[in-house]
């Protein structure tokens, strides 16, 4: 158990106060004193943020982050439903074709919950929640420059406030700055190896606006729709519609290389109506729009393998996109960040903050979930044209086609959905595809015939119409 008599508590540091760094202050308040560095001035409420970019478009929550978000902070989702957001029955209350070009049947007896709204409201609750803890202090508009310290152990972080430098003393330093971290540049600084990266990058453009739910859609609980890219039919064109709090829907469109969506507002809607499923389009054609159009570049996958670096220095762990940055059309990101948060609470529930080897084994806990993570997105994006500067991997070659035909089981097969949910959801670990439940249908059957058509019922399609 950690050493727990000494009369002062340590001090970490966690760089970044978006949701990856809220999530480890939260975990690591029971060991420690925490100050979190952030560069931006946080709002007050669900507003949006410069450090955020990606926050404009559609977001969902896995239902594995949903159960590691509550066992951090317990009763944290009840408070974000309460602030408008849904829990969502995967896949009772989605429309949603496969990227193998399949809809999934709504089966309505999964345990699997997605929590949905806007990012800026459920970034607004875990601020509210995570910075009232009286053992978390907020350093804002304060930038993060370098760590201090030796190739053995970090001692704290360099900081710049407007125009002035100072330095920050701490038992522990964790960076959650996101996919600009240069902690790899730090790491070299102090004499240490370089961290190996991989980039697997599809070319995603995202383009989305903001919608009034049309007719009467915004009183009932509408179901998300979404068409997924296919990456065996280049370029991969795909929408999502996320209904929201405040009766609107967001509504983001993906397209790679050559057939990026559009920028222009007049041509935003043409672009869902031309897909071969154009359900989002149909339903959105006559919907009042209530912003303008933005989009996104940086969607590429990202991989720095921290937890392989042969020395390291005490006193330092990497957390969320700074460890790696997925494809959002995947919305694995804020589940691997409550994920990896988790993790670390776990291990230092076994183990001190300064015991040898600690920082070691907190980087390989919280490489767990993006693991996961990594080999659902890599698995999708790497067979695009350019994605990467090497071919995919056998093995991601043969993850793929199992995958594909794990999809073709789930979405007519309610005990395969369950075991392909428990995946996706990061809720068990890929061998959870190779139960019984899963490959006795596909090998055996019954085999229902694949739907043909999205699986919008008459009276969600008359209320967004009407």
């Amino acid at each position: 158990m950690p050493d727990r008599t000494s009369a002062r508590r340590p001090t970490v540091l966690v760089i970044g106060g978006s949701v990856t760094g809220l999530f480890a202050a939260a975990a690591l308040t029971e060991f420690a004193d925490v100050t979190v560095v952030e560069r931006d001035i946080l709002p007050a409420g669900p507003e949006a943020r410069r450090g955020v970019p990606q926050a404009r478009h559609a977001h969902m929550v896995w239902s594995g982050g949903v159960r590691a978000a509550e066992q951090l902070l317990p009763g944290l989702v009840g408070e974000i439903v309460a602030a408008g957001a849904r829990l969502v029955h995967v896949t009772g209350d989605m429309v949603a074709r496969a990227p193998n070009e399949i809809w999934f049947r709504r089966f309505t007896a999964m345990p699997h919950r997605n929590l949905v709204c806007s990012r800026d409201l459920l970034d607004s609750v875990i601020r509210k929640r995570v910075l009232a803890g009286e053992r978390i202090t907020l350093r804002q508009n304060t930038t993060a420059v370098g760590l201090e310290g030796t190739a053995a152990r970090v001692t704290g972080v360099r900081v710049r406030t407007g125009d002035e430098e100072a330095t920050l003393t701490a038992d522990f330093v964790v960076d959650a700055s996101g996919r600009g971290s240069r902690a790899p540049r730090w790491l070299t600084d102090l004499g240490l190896p370089k961290v190996g990266e991989r980039q697997v990058n599809a070319g995603v453009v995202y383009s989305t606006r903001v919608f009034r739910a049309p007719g009467r859609a915004a009183g009932i609980d509408f179901p998300v729709v979404s068409v997924q890219a296919n990456p065996a039919r280049p370029p991969g064109r795909g929408a999502i519609i996320l209904p929201i709090e405040e009766g609107r829907w967001i509504v983001t469109l993906a397209g790679t290389r050559g057939g990026e969506p559009p920028v222009d507002p007049d041509a935003f809607v043409d672009f869902p109506l031309g897909l071969d499923a154009p359900v989002i389009g149909e339903l959105i054609k006559d919907a009042e729009p209530l912003g303008e159009v933005v989009t996104t570049r940086s969607t590429g996958n990202q991989r720095r393998y921290f937890e392989k670096l042969p020395r390291r220095p005490e006193g330092f762990v990497v957390l969320g996109d700074a460890v790696a940055g997925f494809n959002p059309v995947y919305g694995h990101g804020i589940t691997v960040a409550a994920q990896s948060a988790l993790a670390v609470r776990d291990v230092l529930r076994s183990t001190g903050l300064g015991a040898p080897g600690t920082a070691g084994r907190l980087q390989r806990a919280a490489a767990r979930p993006v693991g996961a993570a990594w080999d659902l997105a890599v698995g999708q994006d790497a067979f695009y044209p350019g994605a990467s500067e090497t071919p995919p991997t056998r093995r991601e070659r043969l993850l793929s086609r199992f995958v594909d035909r794990a999809v073709a089981t789930g979405a007519r097969n309610p005990r395969a959905l369950r075991a392909l949910l428990d995946v996706m959801s990061l809720e068990k670990p890929a061998t959870r595809l190779f139960a019984p439940d899963m490959l006795v249908p596909m090998l055996l059957g019954p085999k229902k015939p694949h739907l043909q058509h999205p699986p919008l019922t008459e009276a969600e399609r008359r209320a967004a119409v009407s």
